[in-house]
């Protein structure tokens, strides 16, 4: 089964709000409105499908908007925790991008960090621990989806300059297999780390923070 990945930039503290924070003001009730009719959207498709995961995507964003910690203990109710905190996430920041579809994303960018591990790239700079990592350590845990996915990870953008020049400094030293791909992570990087500096420069109101990676 192949897996997309997403990319977007977000205020952590953007989506934060709405974690069990209390009062919203009326633009966040707005937003949040758009969530709950995008988490209904979820939960037909799965229902179209036959798919149960224990606990509906609405119930699971209900939770997580309430601040609950009793979580449902179905077997795959962390698959809809995650997707509804990737529903909260993708509201809260920039539109998505596209990273790709991969048949089997984990096993790949796994033996990718160990190829760069082996040519130097610090341990927290690498891809596989970016996009496998959860959201950032503020938000709250969820059950974890059996399989892995849906699944959620993040890079701070203070690190997408250190990390693009890691991998350019990598890549002539890397096996050929994963070279395209590292590229292709170069640019990216690159590309969100200028647009979050000119953003920083000249936007009072700009406070991305974060690198949110969504994994379908």
């Amino acid at each position: 089964m192949s897996h997309d990945i997403e990319y977007s930039t977000a205020d952590k503290k953007h989506a934060l709000a709405y974690l069990g924070a209390g009062d919203l003001t009326d633009r966040q009730e707005d937003n949040l409105e758009v969530m709950r009719s995008i988490a209904r959207g979820s939960q037909r498709g799965l229902d179209a499908q036959g798919i149960d995961w224990g606990v509906t995507v609405p119930d699971a964003l209900e939770h997580l908007v309430a601040g609950r910690t009793d979580y449902s203990d179905a077997p795959y109710a962390g698959n809809a925790y995650t997707r509804a905190l990737q529903i909260v996430i993708s509201r809260t920041g920039s539109d998505p991008g596209q990273m790709g579809t991969y048949s089997a994303p984990s096993r790949f960018f796994s033996m990718m960090d160990e190829d760069m591990r082996r040519v130097g790239v610090p341990a927290h700079l690498l891809p596989h621990a970016a996009l496998y990592g959860g959201p950032p350590i503020e938000f709250p845990l969820v059950p974890c989806p059996p399989d892995g996915y849906p699944a959620i990870g993040h890079l701070p953008l203070a690190h997408a300059k250190p990390a693009a020049d890691a991998y350019r400094d990598a890549l002539h030293r890397m096996d050929p297999e994963y070279q395209p791909d590292v590229q292709e992570l170069i640019e990216l990087l690159d590309n969100e780390h200028e647009e979050w500096e000119d953003a920083t420069k000249r936007l009072d109101w700009y406070t991305a923070d974060t690198l949110f990676f969504h994994l379908t």
